[in-house]
């Protein structure tokens, strides 16, 4: 079942504006600087000669108690001064609400305005405003009559409208892939199938209200079976948090006033003059005498809120990937005609991706078929690029790969994944000196033959246990440095235990082991290195204890093994050895 939920901002432009205003940078105080007096009058001390602690000019002018310093300020030693932290306000990476400086405190009524025509008409209020009755759609002439001392500040729509559109993008990359701006102080999000990822749907609502207190933007929301429904409960509910449970959508509605159904003003004048003051008047009433009455679009309103009439959400999109499109007069098949037509559309992704000033690392192929299925080929490149020819060679590795059927009326190019890309430098080329190879296009080819799998470097990564601190790494990457102690090459996937091994404790190497049914005689031995494993990943490790050998037999091979344990404590392990790894 589809659950939407409506974010409802009452006082998204006043508190806008306070977030302006306590971001803007402190003027500069110009510091106290006193008169140069070049005859300083009668002086124990000569012009010229050097300060004496018993001079009467350097004698502190008395000042009251209450205004003497503190005695730390002083130069008092005895005093535990305060600790520098514990004075300072939590924070947890953004501004929190109550941090920010009010703009309702020492204001008093303050309202936003907009001009409508020749009318100046109240766009928004604060909360003394709202409490003294100044409402939105006041006119502002008619609001300075009734109070003298009101200030009036110009509305801007523009920076609330981007203030909702940041918080839809942010909804559409951490919360739900489906967001929109409903109204000038809302949001619509299409919950259904994620809340469950937030605990449930009531934990979920009050994470976001808690998450909007945090940036200073008082919230309420409201999830139901319809955005018209979660719309009307955000708003008319009279609580912070409402959730209508999966088919009581019209139960959780019926109480509310006609206002709520997003009704305009002439189908609100109409209702009251009929006397419907609630939407249970209008649910048991036929929808023909109903709609000539207030009009077709109400009653629509009304199908949408109680799950009748379906309400798509628009969606934002945080990222418009670049594309290239091209439709076919005719159907192709052939694979010098699909080849061509994967040219062109590398040379058009390339002058798009060059505009932008993009690079592209991803390119997802999509051609249709005539009978409505689509083809897709999906190219990874290790470094971005906007190169037609190196993209058309790429997608032309990738023939095979497409089986064109009865034929291939149209295809489109995306740059799934993109980067920012700019300018090639060529002066050492001009200048005729030999440019240093560019190994990206080569892993290109090579991935697009075997794989991009089998193409990698091993880096080092910051782990005390050994088969924990190597990981593969893309092979145009720089590594990382390697461990001072000798490791071999390669290490087993996972240590493989050994038998019958001979050894003296607690660190003595072993002197004979068998290990994949061949018994080896140790002549020389390494060791031990102790390794302790990591308590904070498991508790499993908290005692954990390894010791390594470095061990050859009479027949030159090298191993690299270790005991568990230390020998001592039976606590660090069972004292059994296991092989890790060989080397050469």
């Amino acid at each position: 079942m589809r659950r939407v939920a409506s974010v409802f901002l009452p006082q998204l432009p006043i508190e806008r504006l306070r977030r302006d205003t306590a971001h803007k940078p402190p003027e500069t105080v110009a510091s106290f600087e006193p008169p140069v007096d070049d005859d300083p009058g009668a002086c124990s001390v000569p012009r010229g000669g050097h300060w004496r602690p018993g001079a009467r000019w350097a004698q502190p002018t008395p000042r009251a108690a209450h205004r003497l310093p503190p005695h730390r300020e002083m130069g008092r030693r005895s005093e535990a001064a305060t600790h520098p932290f514990r004075t300072m306000q939590a924070d947890d990476g953004a501004r929190r609400g109550g941090a920010l400086p009010e703009v309702d405190g020492g204001v008093g009524l303050l309202v936003l305005a907009y001009r409508q025509g020749q009318r100046e008409i109240v766009y928004a209020a604060n909360g003394e405003a709202l409490a003294a009755g100044l409402t939105p759609g006041l006119p502002v002439t008619q609001a300075r009559a009734l109070f003298a001392g009101l200030e009036v500040l110009p509305a801007n729509l523009e920076a609330d409208r981007a203030v909702l559109d940041r918080l839809a993008i942010h909804a559409v990359r951490h919360w739900t892939p489906i967001a929109a701006v409903a109204s000038p102080d809302s949001l619509v999000l299409d919950v259904s199938g994620t809340t469950h990822l937030f605990g449930g749907e009531k934990r979920f609502a009050r994470r976001l209200v808690a998450f909007l207190h945090r940036i200073g933007l008082t919230a309420c929301v409201a999830i139901a079976d319809t955005a018209g429904a979660a719309h009307a409960l955000a708003r008319f509910s009279g609580r912070t948090v409402t959730i209508a449970p999966p088919g009581g959508t019209t139960e959780a509605i019926a109480p509310l006033p006609i206002a709520a159904l997003r009704f305009d003003e002439p189908a609100l004048v109409a209702a009251k003059r009929f006397g419907f003051e609630h939407v249970v008047d209008l649910l048991p009433l036929p929808r023909g005498p109903l709609a000539r009455r207030l009009s077709r679009a109400a009653i629509e309103r009304l199908d949408q809120a109680i799950g009748r009439v379906a309400e798509p959400i628009e969606s934002v999109v945080p990222f418009e990937a670049p594309a290239a499109e091209r439709r076919l007069l005719e159907p192709i098949g052939t694979p010098e005609a699909i080849g061509q037509v994967m040219s062109d559309l590398a040379g058009d992704l390339a002058r798009e991706l060059r505009t932008q000033g993009l690079g592209a690392r991803q390119v997802v192929l999509r051609l249709v078929r005539i009978d409505g299925t689509e083809q897709e080929v999906v190219v990874g490149l290790a470094r971005a690029t906007r190169d037609p020819r190196h993209l058309a060679r790429l997608l032309q590795l990738r023939l095979e790969q497409i089986a064109p059927g009865m034929g291939i009326e149209g295809g489109r190019l995306v740059a799934a994944r993109a980067e920012p890309l700019g300018a090639e430098a060529l002066g050492a080329m001009l200048a005729g000196e030999d440019a240093a190879s560019d190994m990206a296009p080569l892993m290109d080819q090579l991935a697009g033959r075997i794989g991009h799998r089998a193409l990698f470097k091993t880096s080092l990564i910051e782990s005390d246990v050994p088969e924990r601190a190597v990981a593969q790494v893309p092979p145009l990457s720089q590594p990382v440095g390697w461990p001072a102690w000798r490791r071999p090459a390669r290490l087993l996937h996972r240590p493989e235990p050994l038998a019958a091994v001979i050894a003296l404790l607690p660190d003595q190497p072993p002197r004979r082991f068998a290990w994949r049914g061949t018994v080896h005689d140790v002549v020389a031995g390494d060791g031990p290195e102790r390794i302790h494993g990591e308590w904070w990943r498991r508790d499993g490790e908290v005692w954990a204890v390894r010791d390594y050998y470095r061990v050859e037999d009479k027949e030159g091979r090298r191993f690299w093994v270790f005991r568990r344990g230390d020998g001592v404590e039976p606590e660090t392990g069972d004292l059994s050895w296991w092989m890790h790894g060989a080397f050469g």
